[in-house]
Order: structure tokens, then C-alpha cells, then sequence
């Protein structure tokens, strides 16, 4: 009975070694899916790790990606060919642009016809169209042959395929399980596709975003630096006719000091001249400001370019004659007139004018006017140091400067040209510059002769403006034609907090014929009316004890004071300020610094008893 108890063992263990080789058979194939999956995902972290230190194109990332993995699966699968195809923009096509053992750029033959249902081999070739719904099909049978790739946002990008059949054989055998794990090696190696593709999408992403902030942190250091160097130069233009305003207004009041009638003269005109540019730099940086918050505006009117053309070249005059240089002005027949706003049309040509007398230390500095179709062509010449091609792309920013050997240092603040071309453009024009270095420079300025309809050709446009900028147009002049006669002698009650100002207008309406009572707060003015009942109240906005604007909407709720007229004066000058004093009751606005003929036609014109 032993000896029959002994042959079972015998039978279990020959009935083992099948069972024994199957499972090592089914670790190899296991342990081959694994080294497979490690080897692409290395060969992926290695490509992504190329990829952010090389800063690749994105395009060429995402193929090198690709052609990684269908060469890695190759590897493993071999002899099976491994391939991706890319979904087409807008199509419901796959193009095979990847595909192992052949070259990762798609090739220049034209592509074949799409391959339909007819063809249910997965043999294929680089640029083959495969339908989406082919792939889809693939993707659902048993076993599939194709797998799809999506990108962070799971949007299907392409698909993993197999392009030649698996190699059929017996199940049992260690090629027949690893071919039964085919499947599965591809499942995982289209998801580690997929997040390598997501994991490039977000390290582009961040370096994208790295690049703009380094971008931002450049342009905020440029902009830091043109700033400082603004201030520099903005310090250094307003305290050089400071400078002469205070110097030679210290010598008309040192004592012992009597110039001659034509000295005292000269220096009251340098006074004025230094005030004025003063004003002028004020202004540039004022406009510039206004322009960029598109605050500006212009006021349309019919100019005549010869009139406006030899004032400028009169103002000019000086300067030029200073450096001992020529000018020259030719303006053609048929350049008689064009719709523009003319103080601003001025100042451009003043601005290209002073700036060529600037860089020009020898010879001729010209402006030159002619039509050009439906355009006014207004060049600006000189035979001065001309300009780098570098250098006349960055002319007409803000704030930038050459350095100027000529006159040995930067003048100006680096705005006249950049507010020029805005200036031109809010014409409708445009600024076009030539210039070649030692041979001088030409810019010019070109404006359309008639502004739109409704604009250029309307009554208010042309002729409608006509009281500021005219009113001044001669100090010398205004005193006497608008002086009141002895007999009226009307009453004018300024409000204004500052004494200089206050004495200036005072000074000046007295010597119009005017009697004046100056208050310096709101207190004071409600005491002088108390006694008096003024032709025309002179407004300061900003006194020490209450709001310009607040004092004349108290003024109109008293029936006595509704129908005095009330003009502000007032240091504010931008863009809305009028129509702000004109909404809160005030019948007419003047900004300081004070136009003292202005301020004479506006006084004449409110003063006159109602009727006239």
C-alpha cells in the first residue's frame, strides 16, 4: 500500500512543469511590457528635458515627442511598424506623419486617396488620409489596432495605430503572450504620449509666460530709463529760461543798477521770449498727454499757407540768423489753402523747423509746400548731420533723443516729434522722413487738403473758431482797441488767491479803463458785494476757502447775482475743464498762464451794458 502512495506524488510533479513554464513565460512577458513602458517614458523625459533647455519650436517639439514613441514601440514590437496620424484642421481625415523607421518630416508627394473601409489591412505609408470614423472602428475591435491621443484639454489630436498585423502564433509560447500584451503596451504608451504632450503644452506655456515677464521687465526698465533721462532734460529745459526770467528780473530791481531805455527794453523781451518757451515746453508734455488719452482736439478752419508758412519762417528767423545759417522757403502757386487746425499746423512745422536748425551747423534749413493730389506735402529740409537708418525707427518715440554734437548737448525734451506725427495724424496725414547721415535731413508732413464731411467743410468748422487764438494774435495792439472810454468805467470784481496774478490783471484792466476790486476768498467777495454790483466777475476755480465752482452756484441762487456774468480764470487746461465751468453757470473760461489780450476782448465783451 506505500508503494501505490508514492506515485501520485511522481505524477504531480511531471503534470508541473508545464503549468511552472507557463507563469515564467507570463513573468518574462510581463517584465518585457514593463521595460518597454520604462524605456519610452525615459526616452520621453529625456526629450522633454531637450526640449525646455533648447527652447525648440513648439511644432518641432510635439514631432520630436511623436517620432519618439512610434520608434521606441517599434523597437519593442519589431518586426510591426508603429505609426501616428495627426488630425487635419477642419477635416475629418488623419494624415500618417509619423512613422517608425522613416524620416519624422512628412514627405512633398502628393497624398493618396483616403483610405476607406475597402481597406482593412493596416499596411500603410507616410502622408496616408485615413478616415476618423476608419480609426474609430479599429479603436473598437478585438483586438484594436488603433489608439487615440489627446491633449491636456482631451480633444483628440491623433492616433496611436499598429501598420502591420501582429504576428500570429501560439498562444502558449512566451511570443504568444507578449503579443497578447500588445494591447496593453499600446494603451499605456498612447496615455504616456498623451501626457508628455500635455506635460510640453504646460512647460511651453510657463516659458511663454517667463519670456513675457522678462519682456515687461525690460520694457519697464526702458521705460524707467526714458523717464529719468526725460526729467533730465525736462529739468534742464524749464530751468534754462527760468533762469533768464529770474536773472534779468533781478537786474531790473537791483539797486544802482539803471539800464538805458533800449537795455531795459531788451531784457523785458527776454523775460517775455524765456516765459513763452517755458510755456511751450509745458504744453508739448501737456499735448503728448492729451493725444495718447485722446483728449486732444482740433479745430478745423480754412488756412492760408502762405500767410501761415511766413509767420513760421518769421519765428524762426532769429535762431538761424544766431547760427549764421540760410533760410529758405519755396511755396508752389497752387499751395494756396487746405482745412486744418492752424496753431496746431504751426506748431508741427515749428517743431520739424527748430529741430533742423538744431542739427544743422552750416548751410540751409528750407520748407517746402506743395499739393499732391488730394494731399498737402509741407517738407522740412536741412544740409545738416543727417540720421542712422537705426536711428529713424525709434525717431518719433517718446522722449527719445540723439545725441547732438552740434550743439553740444540734448536739447529739448524729446517730445516734438512724437507729438508731430499724432498731431499730423489726428489730420488724417501722416510724417515721412529721408535722411542719410552728413547729408542733412527732409521730413514732411502730409495733410489732406479737405477733412471729412461734416467736418472740414462745415460753417463751425471753418469759421467758427476764431476768439482765443486770435484774440492774441497782437499784443501790441490791444491795449489801445480795447481800452473803455472815460465816461463808463465799469466795475470788475476778481476773486484770485495769488498776488502776483492778482496784481498783473489788476494792473492791466486799470490800464484798460476799468475800475477793479480785488478780493483773495470767497469771504471777501461775499463783503464786496455787500457794496457793490460788478459789471463782470473774474473767477478764480481753486481759493483757499472754498470751490470756484461751489461760490458760483450760490451766486445764481440769488436773484441779484443771476445775471452778472462770471468768466473763470483758472490754471485748469485740459480737456473738459470748459465745458465743466461752462455746466456749473460760468458764462466764459480763460486758463492761466493769463492771455492779457484775451483776457481784454472777454472783459470788453461781457462788460457792455445788455443791448449792445
Amino acid at each position: 500500500m506505500q508503494q501505490y502512495s508514492s506515485l501520485p506524488e511522481q505524477n504531480s510533479q511531471i503534470d508541473a512543469t508545464p503549468t511552472l513554464l507557463t507563469t515564467i513565460q507570463q513573468l518574462s512577458a510581463e517584465l518585457w511590457l514593463e521595460r518597454s513602458l520604462n524605456q519610452l517614458q525615459n526616452r520621453l523625459n529625456d526629450c522633454l528635458g531637450s526640449i525646455v533647455t533648447t527652447n525648440n519650436h513648439a511644432g518641432v517639439s510635439e514631432a520630436e515627442i511623436f517620432q519618439t514613441v512610434v520608434d521606441e514601440l517599434h523597437r519593442a514590437l519589431s518586426p510591426i511598424k508603429v505609426a501616428i496620424a495627426i488630425v487635419q484642421p477642419q477635416q475629418k481625415v488623419c494624415k500618417v506623419c509619423y512613422l517608425s523607421g522613416s524620416p519624422s518630416q512628412p514627405s512633398q508627394t502628393p497624398s493618396p486617396e483616403v483610405m476607406g473601409n475597402k481597406e482593412k489591412k493596416p499596411q500603410m505609408r507616410l502622408e496616408e488620409l485615413i478616415n476618423i470614423e476608419d480609426l474609430q472602428s479599429q479603436e473598437n475591435q478585438q483586438p484594436p489596432i488603433a489608439w487615440h491621443l489627446s491633449d491636456n484639454t482631451g480633444i483628440v489630436i491623433g492616433w496611436l495605430m499598429l501598420t502591420t498585423a501582429p504576428i500570429v502564433s501560439d498562444s502558449e509560447s512566451l511570443e504568444g503572450k507578449c503579443a497578447a500584451l500588445t494591447s496593453q503596451l499600446m494603451v499605456r504608451a498612447a496615455q504616456q504620449c498623451s501626457t508628455a504632450i500635455a506635460q510640453l503644452k504646460h512647460r511651453e506655456s510657463l516659458q511663454q509666460r517667463c519670456q513675457q515677464l522678462e519682456s515687461i521687465n525690460q520694457n519697464l526698465e526702458r521705460t524707467n530709463q526714458l523717464k529719468n533721462q526725460f526729467l533730465a532734460n525736462t529739468s534742464h529745459e524749464i530751468r534754462t529760461p527760468l533762469s533768464s526770467i529770474i536773472g534779468f528780473t533781478y537786474l531790473l530791481l537791483a539797486k544802482g543798477y539803471d539800464p538805458s531805455q533800449e537795455r531795459h527794453q531788451e531784457y523785458l523781451n527776454i523775460i517775455q521770449s524765456s516765459g513763452k518757451h517755458l510755456l511751450a515746453l509745458i504744453n508739448d508734455i501737456l499735448d503728448l498727454s492729451k493725444i495718447e488719452a485722446n483728449q486732444l482736439e482740433v479745430q478745423f478752419e480754412l488756412v492760408d499757407i502762405s500767410t501761415l508758412c511766413l509767420n513760421v519762417m518769421a519765428l524762426v528767423k532769429e535762431k538761424a540768423a544766431d547760427k549764421g545759417l540760410k533760410l529758405s522757403i519755396d511755396l508752389n502757386p497752387s499751395a494756396t489753402s487746405l482745412v486744418a487746425d492752424p496753431l496746431r499746423l504751426k506748431q508741427m512745422l515749428l517743431n520739424l523747423l527748430f529741430n533742423a536748425l538744431k542739427f544743422t551747423s552750416t548751410g540751409t534749413v528750407g520748407l517746402q509746400v506743395k499739393p499732391n493730389g488730394s494731399f498737402m506735402h509741407f517738407t522740412v529740409w536741412d544740409t545738416g548731420t543727417g540720421i542712422s537708418r537705426e536711428k529713424q525707427t525709434d525717431l518719433f518715440q517718446p522722449y527719445f533723443q540723439i545725441a547732438n554734437s552740434t550743439a553740444g548737448s540734448d536739447e529739448g525734451t524729446g517730445l516734438g516729434l512724437a507729438v508731430t506725427r499724432k498731431l499730423a495724424e489726428l489730420h488724417g496725414g501722416w510724417v515721412e522722413v529721408e535722411s542719410e547721415v552728413e547729408h542733412g535731413s527732409r521730413f514732411t508732413i502730409v495733410l489732406p487738403l479737405r477733412q471729412g464731411e461734416g467736418e472740414g467743410d462745415s460753417e463751425s468748422s471753418i469759421h467758427g473758431y476764431t476768439g482765443e487764438r486770435n484774440a492774441s494774435s497782437d499784443h501790441n495792439s490791444v491795449i489801445l482797441s480795447s481800452s473803455v472810454t472815460e465816461n463808463s468805467s465799469p466795475n470788475i470784481l476778481l476773486v484770485e488767491d495769488d498776488l502776483p496774478n492778482a496784481q498783473m490783471m489788476e494792473t492791466y484792466l486799470r490800464k484798460l479803463g476799468y475800475q477793479v476790486t480785488w478780493v483773495k476768498n470767497a469771504a471777501e467777495m461775499w463783503e464786496a458785494l455787500k457794496h457793490l454790483h460788478p459789471a463782470v466777475i473774474l473767477m478764480d476755480i481753486r481759493l483757499p476757502d472754498s470751490n470756484g465752482f461751489n461760490l458760483v452756484k450760490q451766486l445764481r441762487e440769488h436773484q441779484q447775482y443771476q445775471m452778472i456774468p462770471i468768466i473763470a480764470q483758472t490754471a485748469m487746461a485740459m480737456k473738459g475743464d470748459r465745458e465743466t465751468c461752462l455746466a456749473a453757470g460760468i458764462n466764459d473760461y480763460i486758463s492761466k498762464p493769463i492771455d492779457l489780450p484775451r483776457l481784454a476782448t472777454l472783459v470788453s465783451k461781457y462788460s457792455k451794458p445788455r443791448g449792445e
